[in-house]
């Protein structure tokens, strides 16, 4: 579903008692924290979304996981289970990951980038989920955002090689020719994990060569691109 507020345009999904949001970069929406505009952006959409505080991370491309307390740590995914507390992830190419556990009330964001897709993140996301929350995959609805997509992902052939050096990549499509599939990947770590295959969801789009919306992207634009911010809400 589109959510336009200003000039701003937002895809969100509402499931019951949760809602998950992937800005775009229509009106030159941008939350690039390192700038003034961004940190002014994540204070607006308190406003914009009815929440109380937005939670997020400084990100390092890590695989490391912390329980959202209202600090910033240095990290790539956030959990709760606290109402109203949007936490989320900056992305301009990388994967944005949300979860959801309808039954223990509980959430997730994670920032995927092929470092974190190489070290589990999103798997590493649903084991503390289970630990913290007593979350049971069956259970987790995933939502996964837009990102630099198969079709222009091109990377080195070792960094292919080392994705499919792991045992969970060994039957299934990851790469065509020097292009890989981050979301192949991090479906088939859902689906490993106890996911039900029918609870993953994704936006099927690219942040480099999509036309329905704009998007930032880093490979596009470089030090020139903005970042966008996907985020989830327990209610």
């Amino acid at each position: 579903m589109e959510t336009n507020i200003e000039n701003y345009k937002f895809i969100s999904f509402k499931e019951t008692g949760m809602e998950c949001v992937f800005s775009t970069a229509e009106g030159k929406l941008n939350f690039k924290i390192d700038g003034e505009q961004g940190i002014f952006n994540i204070e607006k959409l308190k406003k914009w979304f009815n929440v109380d505080s937005v939670g997020y991370l400084e990100q390092i491309h890590s695989d490391k996981i912390y329980k959202y307390d209202g600090s910033t740590y240095i990290g790539d995914a956030l959990i709760t289970n606290n109402k109203n507390i949007a936490i989320g992830v900056f992305t301009a190419d990388c994967v944005p990951v949300l979860l959801y556990d309808l039954e223990k009330h509980s959430i997730a964001a994670v920032h995927s980038g092929w470092k974190g897709t190489l070290a589990d993140i999103v798997p590493k996301t649903i084991d503390a989920l289970k630990n913290t929350y007593n979350s049971k995959p069956e259970n987790i609805t995933a939502y996964i955002g837009p990102h630099n997509k198969v079709c222009c992902y091109e990377v080195g052939e070792n960094l292919i090689s080392n994705f499919k050096k792991h045992n969970l990549y060994s039957n299934i499509e990851i790469s065509k020719g020097k292009n890989l599939d981050l979301e192949a990947c991090i479906k088939a770590q859902l689906l490993s994990k106890g996911v039900q295959k029918t609870n993953i969801h994704t936006l099927d789009m690219c942040t480099f060569c999509n036309t329905d919306y704009k998007l930032h992207s880093y490979r596009k634009a470089a030090n020139e691109s903005g970042r966008m911010f996907s985020f989830i809400i327990l209610r």
